[in-house]
């Protein structure tokens, strides 16, 4: 049975503490990056004690893809609603304008790196930032996909396969240009997002 197996057998902690944590977390990690960060710190930043957060999550790798999913899920929360009062035009508007917003962050390419540095020697980190972060949030972007074609708004076969083609266009070269660079031009984004919409709907709107 492995260490996280373990934790959840153990006493469970009020959602209150949890959030704590988690809030000390992901500020953490996207503050010195994964490497850098420990459990010590995140356990003081959130007035907790350190068994009380192996209790709740296991380890370090647990609590950061824990950390990572939460932050996605504010997105993701926020444009998957399964109503159709918007049409997908402008769905895919604001969740482009979203992925910029949250890929864009000073923070977050500190955090990358560190999280692609940490990969090199722990390829178990690098998979669960995927898991936790971008494929979760390509999985969302499917759905909302998939919602749409069902509502007879788009044409196509492979929902993962669009996700992926719209997802590249709204980063771009931005999102290196940001990594390696830390440049980025906000006017540039807001027209890219816009020209990944308008050539979405053009190859798939019915």
């Amino acid at each position: 049975m492995s260490r996280a197996d373990n934790a959840r057998r153990g006493r469970p902690v009020d959602r209150a503490k949890r959030e704590a944590i988690l809030d000390a977390a992901a500020a953490q990690f996207l503050e010195v990056g994964y490497s850098a960060c420990s459990i010590e710190g995140i356990a003081a930043q959130a007035g907790v004690s350190k068994v009380t957060i192996y209790n709740q999550f296991g380890g370090k790798e647990e609590l950061f893809r824990a950390a990572i999913e939460r932050e996605c899920d504010s997105i993701r929360t926020k444009l998957m609603f399964d109503g159709d009062s918007e049409a997908i035009r402008e769905r895919l508007l604001n969740f482009g304008r979203e992925m910029h917003a949250f890929l864009f962050r000073p923070k977050m390419r500190l955090f990358e790196l560190s999280v692609a540095a940490e990969t090199a020697r722990d390829p178990a980190v690098g998979r669960a930032f995927l898991d936790a972060g971008p494929r979760r949030m390509k999985a969302a972007l499917a759905a909302l996909l998939t919602r749409a074609r069902d509502r007879g708004e788009l044409q196509f076969q492979d929902a993962d396969l669009v996700a992926e083609q719209f997802a590249g266009m709204v980063k771009g070269m931005a999102e290196i240009e940001w990594r390696f660079a830390g440049e980025y031009d906000v006017e540039r984004s807001k027209a890219r997002v816009e020209n990944a919409v308008e050539t979405i709907m053009r190859a798939y709107g019915r």
